[in-house]
């Protein structure tokens, strides 16, 4: 009996969801017709800029019990109007967020391209207002798009899916570690803020353990921190290097996912995955260490601090220039 309970709550649950989905679907759709209305008026020299103020002080005379429409909020309507009105692909999108999480959206990002991307983002990693603000600012657009251009052949040839889970660069500044640091005060740190972590990761990340044991002969061996991942259906260890990466840190990587995928992945899971965490590499040597791994392994920096956001855009120009002068 108590299994039919439980049927009837996943239904109330699924139906509350899909009811405050409808709900804010319809507040978007409103403040985009008024958007579009003020604009349209303003544009034919119908209205002045005068209008919208008086527009907002006669909404709080006549209807005082109606929220959310300050001249501020309503020239913030024209805005979002005017940001996304020659995108129509985007228009499904900004309706499956929050008017919160658009705000910030189209108020901090430049590009088309980085509106879109974190538009994708919020919905698919179902961002809070602080979570996507601190994603913003960690720089994730730009993170992800040279980390496309630099994966490694293997990993950027094989799988979509894999393109779009794992970073060039992750970005700790959470963990306020002293330099230098250690292996272990960087795991020890991460482990004390796994949810940040699993934030910076990517939601579909489940912790399984860490200093995961594998035994292999009579030797026992320590794998840093073992996930799964939900989508990708596999585990993906990771192994933390405090220093610069040496080519000779691939190998007990690669023997480590040898056996997990003999001893503890299950039949209907795929390969395990291996992402090598660095204080620093030299993406020349990454690339020869990695050419002739037969293994899906991705080596990856660690940031402690959050990164200058104008740099980056900057490096993801000249990666972009380059990538494309080559094909």
């Amino acid at each position: 009996m108590n299994n039919h309970f439980t049927d009837i709550i996943q239904l109330i649950k699924s139906s509350r969801i899909k009811a405050i989905k409808a709900v804010n679907s319809e507040l978007i759709n409103l403040y985009w017709n008024i958007g579009e209305y003020i604009s349209n008026k303003i544009e034919k020299s119908e209205w002045g800029d005068s209008v919208v103020t008086e527009l907002a002080i006669f909404i709080q005379t006549s209807e005082p019990e109606i929220k959310g429409f300050s001249d501020k909020n309503i020239w913030r309507m024209k805005q979002f109007y005017e940001t996304y009105k020659d995108h129509p692909k985007l228009a499904p999108l900004v309706r499956e967020i929050s008017w919160t999480n658009n705000l910030l959206i189209f108020s901090r990002c430049k590009t088309i391209e980085e509106k879109e991307f974190y538009l994708k983002q919020t919905e698919l990693e179902k961002y809070s207002k602080r979570e996507l603000d601190r994603q913003i600012s960690a720089s994730l657009f730009e993170r992800t798009m040279i980390g496309k251009i630099k994966l490694a052949p293997l990993v950027r040839e094989s799988n979509h899916d894999l393109n779009n889970t794992f970073k060039d660069s992750y970005v700790f500044e959470f963990l306020n570690l002293p330099e230098p640091h250690s292996e272990s005060d960087l795991q020890r740190g991460l482990l004390r803020q796994m949810k940040n972590f699993i934030l910076e990761l990517g939601k579909d990340f489940l912790f399984v353990a860490e200093e995961y044991k594998i035994q292999v002969g009579n030797s026992d061996f320590y794998v840093d921190i073992l996930f799964y991942h939900r989508s990708l259906q596999c585990l993906i260890a990771f192994e933390l290097k405090a220093d610069k990466f040496k080519p000779e840190h691939l190998g007990q990587l690669n023997f480590y996912l040898e056996a997990l995928d003999r001893d503890v992945k299950k039949s209907n899971e795929n390969p395990s995955i291996g992402v090598l965490l660095c204080k620093d590499k030299d993406s020349e040597i990454v690339e020869y260490a990695l050419s002739r791994s037969l293994s899906p392994t991705m080596v990856s920096e660690y940031k402690t601090k959050l990164p200058d956001k104008k740099v980056l855009q900057q490096k993801l120009h000249e990666l972009f220039d380059n990538d494309t002068g080559e094909k």
